[in-house]
């Protein structure tokens, strides 16, 4: 290996990049005055863009209703009923990451146009077909899953799109009326689908949900989003996406939500999947009837937004969790026993304030838990199992209604979808927890000879302590933690060292697989990794700080020689 040159592991703090300075040109200030709830609407971009978008939400809830109900009148079996809700999120599940990837290093309002103009097109050749009378179980399942690939490239940009559109100090208002927006769609939506599939069929819906998209490829069109000038080149797509899977796996609090999530979506999937079944044949009632159900799960949903702000200044984010889980269960045993329409909208309006709450609280905890610089790959990462055991759960569902009938099989959900509930003994959700993740950028630039090229290495990092050995156990108990924040942010090996010969010497080390990638490690910390960096630093005794040195691998094979190096480094 050669010796780069030694630097030092301290400098003082400051706030740079983006963030220091705002989000476009607007400055962050933290005791902003207070402003109100309706303020966001105030910067154009969000206002138009949030019309727009509830106008397009709702024409894809009108095409959900017009497609499962188009589905029960080409088959009448449950497994390709509960294939149409499949289809709809299996693409999620496939291509999330990947466009998670994408939407952290590509222009996303680029993205975002191809995105709903690839939606758009879906759905017309749907309605089309379905006027033709040409629509048969497979064609509708597979145009369904075409339209789900545009959405799941277009979710992890959309969600990462709002702090570009409002200052920060809106920020959390323009999330929650994001969040009210998408609940008035899914309560105005099916209803409307229901009453349009009865009076001039499924085709009808799809259609009208091809031009839903318009009014957002406008409002894109139109916009003139600031480019940002990337200090070091962007990620490749590979690495990118690798980079979101390593910050997941080494972030245990992160963990600990989608393990949550992925239990209660797999165990709920009955109703979502099985909803038009109990409206046809346990109701005999009509699209109608089926609409009226899904608007009373949205209209539940928009109550739960209004109200969920308050109920969490009483309750722990745990409780509320537990008690929603609770409740959805209740509402679906609900539905398997009582077959009458007043009595199951009033229990899906319930359901819908439940399923609320419960996935609002697992997306703040995903959001306020990663910092800007991933939070579309980690969001991918959610929606991934997110959508992925929704759709599995949907089939699965489906094969077991066709074998023990709709009662059975929506008790055995609601039984699933409560011992969900014992996740919450093993995984912790520490929902109120409020972390500093803007950029630290304390580290100093590292001191070399010559500035290597962007993708040699790996590169290995060494930072030399001197403690106290009386506190050496204290000291390896509080680096466990920092090694979470090293691997997390780029290192794929990471150790911690003492000196045989000389006790309390303590060399920390990791490796980083190149160069650009340890630049990237600089930009990537927090103000809350400092604060570990910190409670780590306090061990050291001494005037000197911490002695740090960088090195390159500089075995002198060939380039295969290096990749293997590499993947045994991973193992």
């Amino acid at each position: 290996m050669s010796f780069l040159k030694g630097g030092r592991g301290t400098g003082a703090p400051e706030l740079g990049g983006e963030l220091a300075k705002g989000i476009k040109g607007v400055p962050m200030t933290e005791h902003s005055e207070p402003t109100s709830a309706w303020s966001p609407f105030s910067h154009p971009v969000f206002r138009d863009l949030w019309l727009a978008t509830v106008v397009s939400n709702v024409g894809t809830w009108m095409q959900s209703v017009g497609a499962a109900w188009l589905m029960t009148s080409l088959s009448p079996s449950p497994v390709l009923v509960a294939l149409v809700q499949a289809a709809t999120s299996l693409p999620m599940f496939i291509l999330a990451l990947p466009a998670g990837a994408l939407a952290d290093i590509a222009d996303r309002r680029r993205l975002l146009l191809v995105t709903q103009g690839w939606m758009l097109a879906m759905a017309a050749v749907l309605g089309a077909l379905t006027y033709l009378r040409a629509t048969t179980p497979w064609v509708l399942l597979a145009l369904t899953f075409l339209l789900g690939l545009g959405a799941a490239m277009n979710a992890p940009a959309w969600m990462a799109l709002v702090p570009e559109l409002v200052p920060r100090r809106d920020l959390a208002k323009a999330i929650a009326l994001n969040s009210a927006g998408f609940n008035l769609s899914r309560a105005v939506g099916p209803a409307a689908g229901g009453a349009i599939v009865a009076a001039a069929g499924p085709g009808a819906t799809f259609l009208l949900n091809a031009v839903s998209f318009l009014g957002v490829l406008v409002v894109l069109y139109r916009w003139r989003r600031e480019a940002t000038p990337a200090a070091l080149p962007a990620e490749r797509m590979v690495a990118a996406m690798l980079t979101g899977l390593r910050y997941v796996r080494h972030a245990p609090d992160l963990r600990a939500v989608l393990w949550l999530a992925g239990i209660f979506m797999a165990s709920s999937g009955a109703v979502w999947a099985l909803l038009p079944l109990v409206a046809r044949y346990e109701l005999g009632g009509g699209p109608g009837s089926y609409g009226i159900l899904l608007g009373c799960l949205g209209a539940g949903a928009v109550l739960g937004a209004a109200v969920l702000s308050r109920v969490r200044t009483l309750v722990s984010g745990e409780l509320l969790v537990a008690g929603a889980t609770l409740l959805f269960a209740a509402m679906t045993v609900v539905l398997a026993l009582v077959p009458n329409l007043a009595v199951l909208s009033a229990a899906m309006f319930l359901a819908g304030t439940a399923w609320l709450a419960l996935v609002s609280s697992f997306n703040f905890a995903v959001q306020t838990a990663v910092p800007a610089w991933i939070r579309a790959r980690v969001l991918a990462v959610y929606m991934v199992i997110f959508a992925g055991t929704l759709s599995l759960g949907s089939a699965v569902w489906g094969a077991v209604a066709n074998h023990q009938g709709l009662k059975a099989t929506l008790l055995y959900s609601a039984l699933g979808t409560a011992l969900g509930l014992l996740g919450l003994v093993r995984y912790r959700l520490k929902i109120e927890e409020e972390l500093d993740l803007t950029p630290s950028l304390h580290w100093p630039a590292p001191i070399v000879a010559a500035e290597p090229q962007p993708e040699v290495g790996p590169i290995l990092v060494m930072i030399e302590y001197r403690i106290d050995p009386k506190d050496g156990r204290h000291f390896a108990q509080a680096m466990r933690t920092l090694s979470l924040v090293r691997r997390r942010d780029g290192a794929i090996r990471w150790g911690l060292f003492e000196d045989l010969a000389e006790p309390g010497r303590y060399l920390e080390t990791f490796i980083v697989e190149t160069w650009v990638e340890h630049l990237r490690q600089h930009e990537r910390l927090t103000v809350a990794d400092r604060v570990v960096e910190d409670q780590v630093r306090a061990f050291h005794i001494g005037e000197v700080p911490p002695r740090v040195a960088h090195l390159i691998y500089a075995y002198g094979g060939k380039p295969r020689d290096r990749k293997r190096f590499l993947r045994k480094l991973r193992i």
